[in-house]
Formats: structure tokens, C-alpha cells, sequence
């Protein structure tokens, strides 16, 4: 049987937890699942898993074309919720959302029945669901009007700028097919453009992994690559 306190120290995790009735938290705490994935396995494959509470680690959000093509939507970090996986609680919301860990993850999850049951009794919760709903949406739109309005090497200078920045270093262990799938295009995009960079002295490549030499420069290019 479940301990109350460990049981509640996860359900305080939710920012709404103190805003419900004793019944509602009841319910929330009998129904918690707390679940741990290795680094590249996948969380949610399209389906209305619930609501999830990034505990440790990271969560890649993402979406696939027809073409089977990846494109990053948002990461995830601990102390982060991902609402489309509950996607079915979501009205007239009908589009498959992917979460992959990125690195070695744990998770408080909130099964979509239950989650629904709470936002139709709950106006904390209601609220924190349209609250959220509106800076994931927020983040997708900034995504795609990235890829609509940005060109590609302002995309990926962009790209290995953030992922320095979640690595904490300037040697990344990226291939170009990871890349790829981050930014929704080819692998041997990827690869030429990074040659190039290598070229202008602003990267450093390697079997498996990337070096940043110049990071001002790379930020220059990130910042001024809309396209005419």
C-alpha cells in the first residue's frame, strides 16, 4: 500500500493541489502513477496519456509530418507539466503530440479520466488547464513561425546555441540526424550546413559530436536570419 505522505509530497507537485476539496485531493492522490523512462524512450505516442509532471529530467515534445519527419515543439524540464498529453481534455484539440525523454526521466502522471474528472469540478484546475493551454500554444506558434519565417542556418545556429545551453558545455554528443529531427528536415541538410560552419571557423565537427568555437557568431547568425 501506497505511503500518504510520499503519496501527497507527489500531488503537491501540481500547483492546483491546494485549491481542492478534501474530496479532490482524495481522488488525485488515490490515482497518482509515478513512472521513470531511460534516456530516448518514448513517454506518449499520439495518445491521451493525461496530465504529466516532469519530476527529473527533460521531455522533447514533438510532432510528426505525413513523411514520418520529426520537428521539436518544446522541452520539458523538471518542475514542467505537458498538458497535450491529456490532448483528449482539450476541446476541438485533435492533433497528435509525441514526448520522448531526452535524457534519464521521471514522471508524476495524472490519468486523462482522472484529470478529466477533476477540471469538470475544480475551477482551480479548469483554470490551470486553460492557463497552461495558452503558453503551449504560445511555444508551438513561435515554433512554426520559426520554421515558416527563420532561414535554415539561423535555425540551426539557434539550435546548437540551446542545446549548449542544456548540455552546459560547448562539446555537444548530437549526430546530424538528431538535429534533423529536431528541426524537421533532412540529414544531409543538416550536414552541409554544419560543414559550412566548420568552414567559417564558428564549429568544430567530430565523429558523434559537435564542438562550438564561436558562439558570438553563431548568435549573430541566430538573430538575424529572417527570411526576405
Amino acid at each position: 500500500m501506497p505511503d500518504d505522505k510520499d503519496t501527497k509530497a507527489k500531488a503537491v507537485k501540481f500547483p492546483f493541489y491546494t485549491k481542492l476539496s478534501a474530496e479532490e485531493k482524495t481522488i488525485l492522490e488515490t490515482h497518482l502513477q509515478e513512472h521513470t523512462f531511460l534516456r530516448g524512450q518514448e513517454v506518449v505516442r499520439g495518445e491521451c496519456t493525461g496530465l504529466i509532471y516532469v519530476d527529473r529530467g527533460r521531455l522533447r515534445a514533438y510532432s510528426l509530418s505525413e513523411e514520418g519527419r520529426e520537428v521539436t515543439l518544446y522541452r520539458l524540464e523538471g518542475g514542467e507539466v505537458c498538458l497535450f498529453s491529456a490532448s483528449c481534455m482539450l476541446s476541438g484539440f485533435d492533433y497528435p503530440v509525441f514526448v520522448r525523454a531526452e535524457t534519464d526521466t521521471r514522471v508524476v502522471l495524472i490519468p486523462a479520466e482522472t484529470y478529466k474528472r477533476l477540471s469538470e469540478h475544480s475551477l482551480a484546475v479548469s483554470a490551470f488547464t486553460n492557463e497552461l493551454m495558452g503558453k503551449r500554444f504560445s511555444q508551438v506558434l513561435w515554433c512554426m513561425d520559426t520554421i515558416l519565417n527563420k532561414k535554415f542556418d539561423a535555425r540551426l545556429a539557434q539550435l546548437l546555441l540551446q542545446e549548449s545551453e542544456y548540455a552546459r558545455s560547448s562539446v555537444l554528443q548530437l549526430t546530424h540526424e538528431q538535429l534533423a529531427a529536431h528541426l524537421g528536415t533532412v540529414r544531409e541538410g543538416v550536414s552541409r550546413m554544419l560543414k559550412y560552419f566548420e568552414k567559417e571557423g564558428f564549429v568544430r565537427l567530430s565523429r558523434g559530436g559537435i564542438e562550438l568555437i564561436d558562439k558570438e557568431a553563431l548568435q549573430e547568425i541566430a538573430d538575424s536570419g529572417k527570411k526576405e
